[in-house]
């Protein structure tokens, strides 16, 4: 079998921003060919100019993405989408309003043919406390948000400091282990949402940048690195368990071995490395590591420090 298809699930409760979301990723593809799951054409709301065909179930996008209405069945739907995998860089799936993200993300985990690349759980920041506080609706939220893997506070704009510090305290209470950002119209990075996005984002990178680089507004920014040499897979696979604070996403591809790959990917709660498969000579970029966060927050110095102890070199580029 060939390389897994990423695989992310986006849930939050009716009327949070979840097809607001959705349609800023589409719009900001930027070559990532995506295929999108939803529960509702009429909903999602496409712009027109970016739809290229529509035929049934189906909208095929000027920008090579597709949009899926789910119908009755969800595994039938994905089943589709794999029967043509090459047509497509990642999967996205819309979780209903009501229902539970991570019941959906297990489809990732049992499927050899997915890679599940994040449970991101959209909330509203006005409506929040009021829906937290209702004993109907609060253990729907609750469900959805306890295995986030990124919490996105969507309509900042609406919300006063003392209500956001309230969002901010509920959610650390309920998701303790995700990763949160604050936003409004639910325009956040398309690096942040896909680890897929954040590596292929990659310009120019060298090993021994000890810098950040400001992106989105300069809301957030980004760090990366070309290592030097063969990681250690024993070193990886411990600080992919205790990453420094201030880590939103992180992927990357380097050599483990002598024609060995692996893929490294932490998002918002936790961290994997896998076999990959070697990249192809055009992929100059490659081995790569690309992190993001928050501007301010990103432990630069951390990671240039854990990247050069699984290199076995010294921060500096020096060998130890």
């Amino acid at each position: 079998m060939g390389q897994r298809l990423p695989f992310t699930v986006i849930g939050g409760f009716l009327g949070a921003g979840k097809t607001t979301l959705l349609n800023h990723w589409l719009r900001h593809a930027d070559g990532q060919r995506l295929a999108v799951l939803v529960n509702d054409f009429g909903a999602l709301n496409i712009d027109a100019g970016l739809i290229k065909a529509h035929s049934g179930d189906t909208i095929a996008l000027t920008n090579g993405c597709v949009c899926c209405q789910i119908g009755d069945d969800l595994s039938m739907a994905l089943i589709g989408v794999l029967q043509q995998r090459e047509r497509f860089d990642a999967v996205v799936v819309e979780a209903s309003g009501v229902s539970d993200p991570w019941r959906i993300a297990q489809l990732g985990l049992a499927d050899p043919a997915l890679a599940l690349d994040g449970v991101i759980v959209v909330v509203d920041a006005a409506a929040l406390p009021g829906q937290a506080a209702d004993p109907l609706l609060a253990d729907t939220l609750q469900r959805q948000v306890a295995r986030a893997d990124l919490v996105i506070v969507n309509k900042t704009d609406l919300a006063d400091a003392r209500t956001l510090e309230r969002v901010h305290g509920w959610i650390a209470s309920h998701a303790p282990a995700a990763q949160r950002c604050d936003v409004h119209e639910a325009r956040v990075p398309v690096e942040l949402l896909s680890g897929a996005a954040l590596l292929r984002g990659v310009r120019e990178v060298s090993w021994g940048a000890d810098t950040a680089r400001p992106m989105h507004g300069r809301q957030f920014e980004t760090w990366s690195c070309q290592p030097p040499g063969v990681l250690s897979e024993t070193a990886l696979q411990a600080w992919l368990q205790a990453m420094p604070a201030g880590v939103l996403r992180l992927k990357g591809v380097v050599q483990t071995g002598a024609g060995h790959w692996s893929e490294l990917q932490f998002a918002g709660r936790s961290g994997r490395l896998r076999a990959a498969s070697a990249p192809a000579p055009a992929q100059q970029q490659v081995p790569a590591i690309v992190a993001i966060g928050l501007a301010g927050q990103l432990p630069v110095a951390a990671l240039q420090a854990l990247v050069a102890g699984a290199a076995g070199v010294r921060a500096a580029g020096r060998p130890a």
